[in-house]
C-alpha cells in the first residue's frame, strides 16, 4: 500500500467519527466551500451559468444522503424536481446527480423508485437527463436494477456511474452497455473491502482504462470522470490514434478542482462538465473529496489563511 492509499484509508475512517463530523460542521464550511457551489438552488444556477459562459457543461447535484425517513425522501424529489425546472426557466446547459438513498432506497425499495421515476419524467418532459449516482457497495445492484428497470419503462434519460476498481464492474460494463445506458465511468470513492475491490492504484488504473477503452472501441457515448491527468492524457491520445472525435465523449470534473484545466479542455474543443453540487448537507460529500488525495487537504488548508 503505497501513501496515498493510506492516506485515503486514514481519512475515510477518521471522518467517520461522530466527534469529528461534529467538529468539522461546526467549524469547517468555510472551508467545504472549496467544493461547494453554495447553499441555494439560485446561488447554484447563478454559478451554472458563469460556467456554462467558460463553455463548461454542468451536472447538479442536491446534497444529501443518509436520510431517516420517507418525508425527507418526499423533500428530496420536490427539489430535484425545482432544481429541473430552474434549470429550464434559466436555459443553462445542465442535467442532474441524484443518490438514491436521498430519495429512499435505505428505506423503502418501492417509495425509492416512485420517488425517482417522478423526477425522470419530469426530466423527459424537459428534455433533460437524470444521472443516478453511485454510492457505496451496499447499494450498487438496487441502483443497476433501478436504472434498468426506468429504461424499460421508457426512461431512457436516465443514466448511472460505474466504479472501476469494484471486481463486479466488468460484467455491469456488459449489462448496462447492452441496455443502451448511459454510464459516467469513476475510479471509485468510497472505503471498500479488498474481498470485493481493488486496494492497488496502479491495478485501479488498469480497470479505469478497459472500461474506457471498451466504451470508445463501441461507439458508445463515454463520460469519463477523472482529474488524473494519466487518464486524460491517455483519453485523448486514444481517441485521436484512433479517430474518435472530441464529441464521442466527455471528461467530468468536480467543482473547486482544477477549474483553470476545465476551462482549457473547454478551449481545446473537448467536452468538458463540471459536477456542481449544493445544498446544506455537504460532509459526507466533503470528506470524500479530502480523501481522494492529500493536495486536496493541502488545498483547503492553505485557503483557511487566506
Amino acid at each position: 500500500m503505497d501513501g496515498t492509499e493510506l492516506y485515503r484509508k486514514v481519512l475515510l475512517t477518521v471522518s467517520g467519527s461522530r466527534l469529528v463530523e461534529r467538529l468539522t460542521l461546526k467549524y469547517g464550511k468555510k472551508m467545504a466551500r472549496k467544493f461547494i457551489a453554495g447553499d441555494t438552488l439560485e446561488q447554484a444556477l447563478e454559478e451554472t451559468k458563469r460556467l456554462n459562459q467558460l463553455g463548461i457543461m454542468v451536472t447538479l447535484d442536491h446534497l444529501g444522503e443518509g436520510i431517516t425517513s420517507l418525508d425527507e425522501a418526499t423533500g428530496y424529489k420536490n427539489q430535484y424536481i425545482n432544481l429541473l425546472e430552474g434549470i429550464s426557466g434559466h436555459r443553462v446547459n445542465a442535467n442532474v446527480s441524484l443518490k438514491p438513498t436521498q430519495m429512499g432506497l435505505s428505506l423503502e425499495q418501492e417509495a425509492c423508485y416512485a420517488n425517482v421515476r417522478s423526477v425522470a419524467a419530469r426530466a423527459k418532459e424537459l428534455g433533460n437527463f437524470v444521472r443516478l449516482d453511485m454510492e457505496d457497495s451496499t447499494f450498487t445492484q438496487a441502483t443497476i436494477d433501478m436504472t434498468l428497470r426506468l429504461h424499460a419503462e421508457g426512461m431512457s434519460n436516465v443514466g448511472t456511474v460505474l466504479q472501476a476498481y469494484l471486481f463486479r464492474t466488468d460484467n455491469d460494463v456488459k449489462a448496462l452497455m447492452k441496455a443502451g445506458v448511459n454510464l459516467r465511468l469513476v475510479k471509485g470513492a468510497y472505503k471498500e473491502p479488498a474481498t470485493i475491490a481493488s486496494q492497488r492504484m496502479s491495478d485501479i488504473i488498469i480497470r479505469y482504462k478497459k472500461m474506457i477503452q471498451r466504451h470508445l472501441d463501441q461507439g458508445k457515448y463515454t463520460a469519463i470522470a477523472s482529474h488524473d491527468d494519466r487518464i486524460i492524457n491517455w483519453v485523448k491520445e486514444y481517441a485521436a490514434r484512433h479517430r474518435i472525435p472530441k464529441d464521442a465523449f466527455e471528461f467530468q470534473m468536480l467543482y473547486g478542482l482544477r477549474m483553470n484545466d476545465q476551462a482549457e479542455l473547454a478551449r481545446e474543443g473537448y467536452r468538458i462538465r463540471c459536477y456542481t453540487p449544493y445544498g446544506m448537507m455537504w460532509y459526507p460529500y466533503y470528506t470524500r473529496r479530502l480523501a481522494e488525495k492529500p493536495a486536496n487537504l493541502m488545498m483547503v488548508v492553505k485557503n483557511m489563511f487566506k
